[in-house]
């Protein structure tokens, strides 16, 4: 009877019924991202005559990634996913006086990420499975204008530092095909450095800190 019992564990059922015993397992990622900002206005904003508001308006880019795996116990696994991800966010500085003026500072961002993250995952049923996943990671911005010379007009840039380390976590389901698996993934990243560069413009003066927030759904095919 036990015997049957375990013939019948819905785990040992359909595609890839050893994939979980494997120690190794790796694959390719791709995803849409939604970047923001975290705005933390400067102190006594009120000093800031004409400036009434700041904020920030998040865009869509995309990630291109390789997955590694490893199993660390048949539910946990260590999973490291360096990818490259296109982004893009703006921030809107809203001026009122004598005219009221909406100017929009676009910040273009190539990232290069390295996350690592603790993937617990649940007991096949069949072709199907579902994770969920925390951690942390490191970015490094390509496209970082931090050192370029700042104008004092209109025309001023918002700096923003190269480096960043950040928190995640996120859930997706898995699907067992017969030659490897595919899985839609969420996943919210929030950075723990501030990113603003201070250069004594209007732009930088009036924030205190920036901090990056990017949502992720993305897709994986891992054989």
């Amino acid at each position: 009877m036990s015997l049957f019992a375990k013939a019948q564990d819905p785990n040992e059922k359909g595609n890839l019924t050893n994939y979980y015993g494997e120690k190794l397992h790796f694959g390719f990622t791709i995803g849409v991202n939604r970047t923001n900002f975290i705005i933390h206005q400067a102190e006594h904003f009120e000093r800031f005559d004409s400036l009434k508001w700041v904020r920030s308006v998040p865009k869509f880019g995309f990630n291109l990634g390789i997955v590694s795996e490893l199993r660390l116990q048949k539910y946990i696994t260590l999973r490291f996913v360096p990818n490259l991800s296109f982004a893009e966010r703006n921030l809107q500085y809203y001026f009122q006086g004598h005219d009221t003026i909406l100017r929009t500072k676009s910040i273009e961002s190539t990232f290069l990420n390295f996350p690592l993250d603790l993937k617990l995952r649940s007991k096949r049923v069949k072709n199907f499975g579902a994770y969920v996943l925390a951690g942390g990671g490191y970015s490094l911005d390509l496209a970082s204008k931090r050192k370029v010379q700042n104008s004092s007009g209109t025309d001023a840039i918002v700096k923003l530092a190269r480096d960043d380390f950040s928190y995640e976590m996120g859930a997706g389901a898995e699907f067992y095909l017969q030659y490897f698996k595919f899985a839609i993934e969420g996943k919210l990243s929030v950075g723990t450095k501030n990113l603003l560069i201070k250069d004594n413009t209007i732009y930088s003066n009036s924030i205190d800190k920036l901090n990056s927030k990017i949502f992720l759904i993305s897709i994986t095919f891992e054989g």
